[in-house]
Order: structure tokens, then C-alpha cells, then sequence
């Protein structure tokens, strides 16, 4: 295993229920950010995005808060770690434009726009909160079935949407 694999590391495998225990509360804290515009709340957490996209539950605070949680309230539903890491750098990658959007944008234009990225990051943790259904995930298995992503990264994904 290399150096970068032991620092960056994902589990292979991850509690479906902890996962939206973490969108939960994700898409809370982005509706108040939106409802008071708080936008010091949209950093804090892609912040948290990033920590759970390099090391997993390792770092973040709120993944392993929702491990806790989901572990005391529910059994296990260990589902592949791949798309769920892929979920969560989209995340990341919509929480940190939108970040420097509200901060650095000057133009009324760009603070709407990311508001808006803060809106859609709130449907989609919010989907994956109440009815598992995971976007990042979605399209991760439409990456696989286009050949951007390698079948075996996920077979369970090539086999639930063939």
C-alpha cells in the first residue's frame, strides 16, 4: 500500500444509515444558512466534505458523530465506500465554489449563484436523508456505465443499474 493510499483512505465499505445521518444533518445546516443567510455556515461545512472525502469518518467530526449515532439507533447497512467517497467530493467541490461565491463575489451575480449551489446541495443531502437516494452515487454508476469510471471500482453499482 503506498504512502499517499495510507494517508488518504476510504473505506471500502460504509453504514448506509451513517451516511444519512450525515446528510441529515447537512441539509439542516445548509436550509438555516439559507433561510438566515449565514454564509459562514456554507465553509464550515466544506470543511467537513473535504475531511470525509481524503480520510472517510477519520477527521470529521460529524461523520463520526453520525457512526455513533446510526450505531445505536440501527443495524449496519454497509454499502460500497467508492460512490459514497465520489458523493462526497461533489459535495465538497459545490460547498468550496459556493464558499468562494458568497465571500469573494463582488457582483450580486455571483452571490446568487452561490446561494443556489447552497440550494442544491440542500435537495440532495435532503434526498439522501429521507429516501436514500444518493446523487453522487447516481452518477458515479452513470460514469461506470459510460467507461469514465472502472466497472470494478463498484460492481455492485454496474449490477443494481445495468
Amino acid at each position: 500500500m503506498s504512502s499517499a493510499s495510507l494517508h488518504f483512505s476510504f473505506p471500502e465499505r460504509v453504514n448506509e444509515r451513517a451516511a444519512r445521518v450525515v446528510a441529515s444533518v447537512v441539509a439542516v445546516t445548509l436550509a438555516v444558512a439559507l433561510a438566515t443567510a449565514q454564509a459562514w455556515l456554507v465553509p464550515v461545512l466544506a470543511v467537513g466534505f473535504v475531511l470525509r472525502v481524503g480520510w472517510g469518518p477519520r477527521f470529521s467530526p460529524l461523520a463520526r458523530l453520525a457512526m455513533w449515532t446510526a450505531g445505536r439507533l440501527w443495524s449496519a447497512r454497509p454499502v460500497p465506500g467508492k460512490p459514497k467517497r465520489f458523493a462526497q467530493g461533489v459535495g465538497a467541490a459545490c460547498t468550496l465554489a459556493a464558499s468562494v461565491l458568497l465571500f469573494a463575489g463582488t457582483q450580486a451575480t455571483a452571490v446568487t449563484t452561490g446561494w443556489a449551489l447552497v440550494a442544491m446541495v440542500a435537495v440532495f443531502a435532503s434526498l439522501e436523508a429521507g429516501l436514500g437516494w444518493c446523487a453522487g452515487c447516481f452518477m458515479f454508476a452513470g460514469l461506470q456505465r459510460v467507461g469514465l469510471v472502472r466497472a470494478d471500482d463498484c460492481p455492485q453499482c454496474v449490477g443494481e443499474r445495468s
